[in-house]
């Protein structure tokens, strides 16, 4: 594994296999999503080498992202923090990381290994795929805190469980364990402690070693989701006409015709 310099102290980047890892690194606020943070993420994000075809996102110390910013709601309320200065933070700083890892071109997965709420569950439902620990929770309780929802949850959310059950889950706030956050289809695997590591470098692996111009392809099309079916059977042949020139699909169609599995470059 080879780690990438990064500036941020609160965030680290490292790859290996061509599965890039994004850590949150301030277990302090258990790798809430302070300014620090946020910025680390998008530092990240930008910092992605070319060989990166697939992006984990976790947490350090056992937790995944314990929300957003609570020390900015603390200056808010001492009038340390003007109103407008506290939504532009909101805007700029912890919703710009989920819209950023939300709009990843590659294929993202959240590894969480811990809780995740709030804001942190925002972060991980950004992710295209998420692989929940068996004593790790996610929830969206910002009622908790008195607060609407923010960090594009009221986006994401109805679109990942449907609008009745987001509704549900905003207004109670509950804290969702493995077996009925896989229920309601927040997550999509659920893994114990002795088989995390391994569930996520098999799926990770399985992820970097596709074609991964049709699979940023495909993430396009699949989040076209306001499309009529027409409009998203001209976007797909658009992207298609595209992807038929890549070497992944020469080598695909090889392997078929060959009957073995494929070797995939990337390309």
């Amino acid at each position: 594994m080879t780690e990438v310099e990064l500036d941020s102290d609160a965030v680290s980047l490292a790859i290996d296999e061509h599965v890039a890892t994004v850590t949150l690194d301030a277990p302090e606020t258990r790798n809430a999503l302070t300014m620090e943070v946020t910025a680390g993420v998008r530092e990240a994000l930008d910092s992605l080498p070319d060989e990166a075809r697939c992006v984990v996102f976790r947490g350090s110390e056992g937790a995944f992202c314990a929300g957003g910013d609570v020390n900015a709601m603390m200056q808010l309320q001492s009038g340390a923090l003007s109103l407008p200065d506290a939504v532009d933070h909101i805007i700029d700083d912890t919703a710009d990381c989920v819209r950023r890892v939300y709009e990843c071109d590659l294929p993202t997965v959240a590894a969480i290994d811990g809780a995740a709420v709030g804001a942190g569950g925002a972060l991980a439902i950004a992710c295209d795929i998420q692989l929940l620990h068996e004593e790790a929770h996610i929830g969206f309780g910002f009622r908790r805190v008195g607060l609407a929802v923010d960090s594009g949850l009221s986006y994401l959310l109805p679109r990942l469980v449907g609008q009745n059950v987001a509704m549900e889950l905003v207004y109670t706030g509950e804290l969702l364990g493995p077996e009925r956050a896989l229920e309601l289809g927040v997550v999509n695997r659920v893994a114990g402690a002795d088989e995390f590591e391994a569930e996520l470098d098999e799926l990770t692996a399985r992820i970097a070693g596709g074609p991964t111009k049709a699979l940023t392809a495909s993430k396009r099309l699949l989040r076209r989701q306001d499309d009529s079916i027409e409009a998203a059977i001209e976007h797909e042949a658009t992207a298609q006409a595209v992807i038929f020139e890549t070497e992944d699909h020469a080598e695909g169609v090889e392997s078929f015709m060959e009957r073995r599995e494929p070797e995939f470059e990337g390309r």
